[in-house]
């Protein structure tokens, strides 16, 4: 198989070189690289690009910039093999990254998302592991050895909706499977979440195969942590959580019906940030955070 890698690009050049180095440096060939600049302000990056000479790489640059979910759908539409993934442009790639997918989809034919095993690094490149991904990997993500967990529809939604263990640009998709299900408006924060519930509902098949095959780059000055802090993080969650209890309870799916009301990891993640919230000046974000930890 041939993935089809994508880096919908907004960043630091210097760390998308170090990302697409690592797609370069993979030990199986069967791989081809779009990266879609959304308009960053560096011709440099461009200039950088002209001097690529393997065929299998391409950039592209949008004539406007998009944001951060019309690139997602840009590269939805450019996908043509039959896998695709959507990499991150700070995050690096294993070596054996293509290889791993490749044998984890001829193990489980009929997978819909691939997840493979993933390390966390910061923004300097060195591992870490803050309690979040100690979290998602030792309690929320399926426990089977060294092999290949499979999960579908239901079991995937309630795994899922208990604490979303999953890594998002470390994903593989079938190409066909996300072209038929769209990002949902009104949730950039958790719009990977909403479409991976969206998935499940629809019967999807998830494949983990645990071996590490990825780096995933959590900066301790994100995006995610400044929307906790201003309160839209978890008024966006709850606002979801609503919509998936609803959509669970409408097929039937008890299992996952409850664990959306009861969002019990995302409750104990905002009672770990209460106390960053409270040092903060924005009411906003701690009225948002005592209710997400206080009301159903």
């Amino acid at each position: 198989m041939t993935l089809d890698i994508f880096i919908p690009y907004w960043g630091d050049p210097a760390l998308l070189k170090q990302t697409v180095a690592s797609v370069l440096a993979q030990r199986d060939p069967q791989w081809r690289l779009t990266v879609i600049d959304d308009c960053y302000p560096d011709a440099s990056v461009a200039e950088w690009f002209a001097q690529i000479t393997d065929e299998r790489v391409r950039y592209l640059r949008n004539d406007t910039n998009l944001g951060i979910t019309e690139n997602y759908r840009e590269a939805v539409r450019l996908a043509d093999e039959p896998h695709m993934m959507l990499l991150g442009s700070d995050d690096l790639l294993h070596p054996e990254y293509v290889g791993l997918i490749s044998q984890t989809i001829r193990a489980v034919p009929g997978a819909d998302v691939v997840q493979p095993g993933v390390d966390v690094i910061d923004e300097n490149g060195d591992i870490v592991t803050p309690l979040a991904d100690r979290v998602k990997q030792r309690l929320l993500a399926p426990r089977r050895g060294e092999g290949v967990a499979v999960l579908r529809g239901e079991a995937m939604a309630t795994s899922l909706i208990r604490g979303d263990w999953l890594y998002w640009p470390s994903l593989t998709f079938r190409t066909a499977a996300l072209k038929r299900t769209d990002f949902r408006e009104g949730l950039p924060i958790i719009q990977d979440l909403a479409l991976l519930m969206d998935l499940a509902f629809a019967g999807a098949t998830l494949a983990y195969n645990p071996t590490v095959a990825f780096s995933y780059r959590r900066h301790s000055a994100s995006a995610s942590q400044r929307t906790i802090l201003d309160g839209t993080r978890f008024r966006d969650e709850r606002a979801y959580y609503r919509q998936a209890h609803d959509l669970a309870a409408a097929r039937g799916w008890t299992r996952t019906a409850r664990a959306a009301r009861l969002r019990t990891i995302s409750r104990l993640h905002a009672l770990t940030e209460l106390p960053g919230v409270i040092r903060s000046p924005s009411p906003a974000g701690l009225r948002s955070t005592l209710s997400h930890v206080f009301s159903l």
